[in-house]
């Protein structure tokens, strides 16, 4: 963790009050003096990171940013301290060019801001998922739809705290909710493990996206971390382009990249939705969104983790409906349809 301790040192907003080698050493420091936030590396000597989290969450709950290596083998885990109550996932800086380690500082630094104003709590799933429908039961109303292309897209944008947010409203949709795009900020390698996970849990399917994957009834999919995605549309039929390019509101991908996109291909057919997160991602895409004719909502402030994305979207008047995340799936679906 020196790399990350050198990359934390270098913000003159952040102060490292301490490192810890294994998790009895940092028990003991955190007697101490306890941190706005922690980083934690999922393996460690004498005790693995996820124990180590699992008690102090129990104990003395504190915004925790997981720092990871990456690979697709580790990312099972890394998503689980997400469920444990972890705010974030982050990969280790690595040796690199100068312009991927300035990347990796924005990345890094700006998890750890984010933690650092973080609601810390675990959410819990609304209900258990149902067995998924077959193609033919959902196929025969959507060709009709788009035909006419009048079929719906939902757009969702989510940062800190968004793999459970997230969680929580794909799981409450059913099998024929229109088709579904999200930009979850997420390093690349876990979206796919993230994705997987979703569609063990949903009545929709859930996929990291690949170019060209149509937008279908019943499936969402997920831009891959380290890539923008875009929203396109050719005659009646929706689909993705993942693209790659500099970060955009210091990400990528980048929220704002799919919501202008989604303005300008599906317009007034569009549902924009920004959820919890850090920073101003979303929100000029969403008021575009708004302006050509879909709906927009935000999630509200009580069940934010971080409120800062849909903050900036609601004061720059790009939001219709700011509601709980209990209410988010809902109004989706009566948007939609």
């Amino acid at each position: 963790m020196a790399e990350v301790m050198e990359v934390l040192s270098s913000d003159p907003d952040i102060e490292v009050i301490g490192t810890a080698s294994d998790p009895f050493v940092a028990a003991e420091r955190l007697r101490e003096e306890v941190p706005d936030v922690i980083t934690l590396d999922i393996e460690m000597p004498r005790m693995d990171g996820l124990t180590f989290l699992q008690k102090i969450m129990s104990q003395h709950p504190i915004p925790v940013v997981i720092c990871s290596s990456l690979s697709e083998a580790g990312a099972q885990s890394t998503l689980r301290a997400l469920e444990y109550g972890a705010v974030d996932i982050i990969t280790k800086p690595r040796i690199g060019s100068k312009k991927f380690l300035e990347e990796s500082r924005i990345t890094l630094c700006q998890a750890v801001k984010a933690a650092a104003g973080a609601r810390v709590c675990v959410l819990v799933s609304s209900r258990i998922a149902q067995p998924k429908l077959t193609a033919d039961a959902i196929l025969s109303p959507a060709t009709h739809a788009m035909a006419e292309t009048t079929e719906k897209v939902i757009a969702i944008g989510a940062s800190t705290g968004g793999t459970e947010a997230l969680k929580s409203v794909l799981e409450a949709l059913p099998a024929d909710t229109p088709g579904i795009v999200i930009v979850q900020h997420m390093p690349e390698m876990f979206t796919r493990s993230f994705a997987n996970r979703l569609d063990g849990l949903c009545s929709i399917t859930v996929k990291e996206a690949e170019s060209n994957d149509t937008i279908l009834r019943g499936r969402a999919l997920i831009a891959p971390g380290n890539h923008h995605m875009l929203l396109k549309r050719s005659g009646a039929r929706y689909y993705v382009d993942i693209k790659e390019g500099p970060l955009v509101c210091r990400h990528r991908p980048s929220v704002d990249v799919l919501f202008r996109s989604a303005a300008r291909y599906a317009g007034q057919n569009a549902v924009g939705v920004i959820l919890t997160g850090m920073g101003d991602d979303g929100a000029r895409g969403l008021l575009e969104m708004k302006h050509a004719g879909a709906m927009t909502i935000a999630q509200d402030e009580a069940t934010c983790v971080v409120f800062g994305m849909p903050n900036e979207a609601i004061k720059r008047n790009a939001v219709d409906r700011v509601l709980p995340l209990n209410a988010v799936a809902g109004a989706m679906l009566d948007y939609a349809r």
